[in-house]
């Protein structure tokens, strides 16, 4: 489990196809802290680090993962948030994040606004995932809050310190994104489902 509050950006290095596996190997400031077989959320993706060497660790993305987010289009140089996985005890800052991506998002607005940002993410509504107003979304593995919640399209509002921490300094129009939606609105959004 997480927290959608990201510790740090790696970057990109290496990227190896193998059949339908993706290697990727990131450089981070806690690549030395990390322990082979731990979980680190990498735009909002668990994946397990399977390697380390100084600055850089290791981890292998497979057909599934690769299907249902924005990991297939990363390439070497990318900048990506980072969190390794919470700890019992700790403060729950964020929301409750498994870390499994749901679908993937494009962002259809970006808005200055006096200091901070509203940006705007549409998604496929095929899914059945739902936001509410207020309520919690994660974005490329950033907890935030839903406003402007439609059928199939979200905004969120940045404040300086998320953008300058994050990689949504980066993102344009047409930017694609990871989605984790709240799990509690996954739970009743299939109990609805399942009742009809």
């Amino acid at each position: 489990m997480f927290t959608g509050i990201i510790e740090t950006l790696g970057t990109v290095t290496e990227i190896i196809r193998e059949q339908d596996n993706l290697h990727l190997t990131i450089k981070s400031n806690f690549s030395s802290e990390l322990k082979v077989d731990q979980s680190v959320a990498h735009n909002g993706i668990c994946l397990t680090v399977t390697n380390i060497s100084d600055e850089n660790f290791s981890v292998t993305a497979i057909k599934e993962t690769i299907s249902k987010t924005n990991i297939g289009s990363w390439v070497v140089g990318d900048i990506v948030n980072l969190e390794r996985a919470m700890k019992l005890g700790d403060r729950l800052d964020g929301h409750l994040v498994q870390g499994h991506v749901d679908q993937k998002a494009t962002c259809a607005s970006i808005e200055s606004q006096n200091g901070s940002w509203l940006f705007t993410f549409t998604y496929d509504a095929k899914f059945s995932n739902i936001t509410i107003e207020k309520g919690s979304i994660t974005v490329n593995g950033v907890s935030l809050t839903v406003v402007n919640s439609k059928r199939n399209e979200f905004s969120v509002a940045i404040i300086p310190y998320t953008f300058e921490h994050t990689n949504f300094k980066n993102f344009k129009i047409g930017t694609e994104v990871n989605l984790e939606f709240d799990v509690i609105g996954k739970y009743v959004s299939r109990l609805h489902h399942l009742s009809q």
